[in-house]
């Protein structure tokens, strides 16, 4: 069993491409009309075996869990770093807004950040 695919609920799809390829720097693997939305999904520069699909967030259960994981304050997903420090540096001077400056967690350091489109993201650095 492999993990091939991952999704985050994202409430614009184009936003979401724009700042998780022009700030995260991840790249566009596949964008596929299907009507309204597409299949959207990107990956680390080099290494494309697991894709990150940006999933429009039209269901409204999808909504409700998004909304209340923002609100408890709970990252939808995590991304491991290097340097937690260095990338919320790189990151704070593009203009994220983070909910959580690198902390340290026991063996891991952690931030957590806004990704404007409805979610907060945690990157760790073991």
């Amino acid at each position: 069993m492999k993990i091939k695919i991952t999704s985050v609920f994202v409430d614009d799809q184009d936003k979401a491409l724009k700042f998780y390829t022009e700030i995260l720097g991840f790249v566009k693997k596949h964008e596929i009309p299907l009507g309204k939305f597409k299949w959207l999904t990107v990956t680390e520069p080099d290494n494309d075996h697991v894709e990150l699909l940006l999933e429009p967030n039209e269901n409204p259960t999808a909504s409700t869990y998004q909304q209340s994981l923002v609100q408890q304050n709970i990252p939808c997903t995590t991304f491991f770093v290097e340097d937690v420090d260095q990338e919320f540096d790189r990151l704070t001077k593009l203009g994220v807004n983070f909910t959580k400056t690198p902390t340290v967690m026991g063996p891991v350091k952690i931030a957590v950040f806004d990704d404007t489109c409805g979610n907060l993201i945690q990157i760790t650095q073991v």
